[in-house]
């Protein structure tokens, strides 16, 4: 059983950059303990925008430029970049909330091998259950779970709710 994590769009612009919250502040040190204490496949997303973010269909409803490429709100938090720095990962670059290439890339990794797939990261009420939906739709069978201390919405409503959304879809929460 081949293991997989999806630590989730934990970059600086939603730690402590333009969409910054000190919920997301205080998950990243159990992101990097989940990081370092994995034993698996790991893959990465990035949030990624361009300088004409602000004229996209999501810049007009969220009009705060934010991890536009190549800036340093782009960049992996510090903390969570220096674990990773000792394990091997697949970076994911994604131009919406969820990715349609992570299933693709999780099905080349593994190939006929049975896994499992849990994620952590930013932010729960959007990116975290995005992807975790596009996984459950694309691995029905497989075991999807999210750990809750080790993400955070951008409200805790909002993180709430879409932990409930997850549950209701078959997507395991655990570390509430």
């Amino acid at each position: 059983m081949r293991n997989i994590l999806v630590v989730v769009d934990m970059q600086k612009d939603f730690v402590d950059g333009a969409l910054g919250t000190a919920e997301a502040q205080a998950i990243v040190p159990n992101v990097v303990k989940k990081i370092e204490n994995f034993q698996g496949t790991i893959f990465v997303t990035y949030d990624t925008h361009f300088e004409d973010y602000l004229a996209t269909a999501e810049g007009k409803k969220l009009p705060v430029e934010h991890c536009v490429k190549g800036t340093a709100g782009w960049e992996l938090d510090a903390n969570v970049a220096e674990a990773l720095s000792t394990k091997e990962y697949t970076a994911v670059e994604k131009l919406t909330f969820g990715s349609v290439d992570l299933p693709f890339l999780i099905e080349n990794a593994v190939g006929d091998e049975d896994f499992s797939v849990e994620l952590v990261g930013l932010c729960t009420d959007i990116c975290v259950v995005s992807n975790a939906l596009v996984l459950k739709a694309s691995f029905p069978e497989k075991k999807i779970s999210v750990d809750a201390s080790c993400c955070a919405g951008v409200t805790p409503d909002t993180h709430n709710h879409a932990l409930s959304v997850m549950q209701m879809c078959q997507i395991d929460v655990t570390g509430v």
